[in-house]
Parts: C-alpha cells; structure tokens; sequence
C-alpha cells in the first residue's frame, strides 16, 4: 500500500507499508528469539499429532465424532498460523524527494501486527498533513539518511 500525501509545507510524501516475513536483528529481542524456537514447536506439533492420532484411532463406525471436538481440532491448528500471521512485523516508510528549499527525508520503521501498522500509517498521515513531518516523540519512524 502506498500513499501519497501533501504536507502543510507543500512537500509531497509517500507513505507505504510493507509486510516483513524475515524477522529483523535487534538487541531488544534477542532473549524473546531464544525463548522456544523450533525445538519448542516440534514438540507442540508431535504432541498434537499423537493427540489427533488417538482420536482417530478411537473412532469406530458406532461411535460418531461429535461436531464440538472437530470444530476444537479446528481451532486448535489454524490458532498459531493464525497468529504467526497476523503478528508479523511491518516496515512503515515515509519519504519525500524534497523541493527547491527543502531536503529530501526518508523515515523508516517497524512495527508487529497489521492492525498497528494500519493505525500508525494513518498517524503518519495525520501527521504530515497537520506537522508536516512524519515523526512524531512515540512513533516509530527514525530517520535514515
């Protein structure tokens, strides 16, 4: 998604988002990388695999499943894509070639799940249209020249 917006100074910005599936290095987050991992989710995914395995093997042809126990299966293996999905980070930036009197500005930054990056797209919008800049003491753009 890209935006193009007029700032109160004339200046013309764009302003987009973009979906990141590669998480990026940072020191804030490096305890919450190691915390479980791939090790974590292969023993999760085994033991509902040996779950649903036992209740396979426990269905006959008398004994129906009931639609609550499907609809729980359900649930249950679309929650984490589900969330791992809707948890990714996005990369929010905001530029400007500049004018004659002005220099060209290129801000950056990155936020997790897609409803924040909706919500502070449009604060950066806002935020042009009213400031004339982007950035703003809590958003998350920096400036990157």
């Amino acid at each position: 998604m890209a935006k193009l917006v007029t700032g109160t100074d004339g200046r013309t910005w764009t302003v987009r988002r973009r979906m990141v599936w590669t998480m990026p290095a940072t020191g804030d987050d490096f305890e919450h990388d190691m915390d479980g991992g791939r090790p974590a989710a292969i023993v999760i995914v085994g033991t509902l695999a040996l779950f649903y395995l036992a209740l396979l093997s426990w269905k006959s042809a008398e004994v129906p499943i009931p639609f609550w126990i499907k609809l729980a299966a359900v649930i249950v293996l679309l929650f984490f894509p589900v969330r791992w999905l809707l948890r990714r980070p996005w990369t929010l930036v905001a530029q400007t070639p500049g004018s004659y009197d002005k220099d060209r500005e290129h801000w950056v930054g990155t936020v997790r799940g897609v409803t924040r990056a909706r919500e502070e797209t449009k604060l950066i919008i806002r935020s042009i249209r009213t400031r004339g800049t982007p950035a703003w003491a809590e958003g998350p753009l920096q400036l990157v020249s």
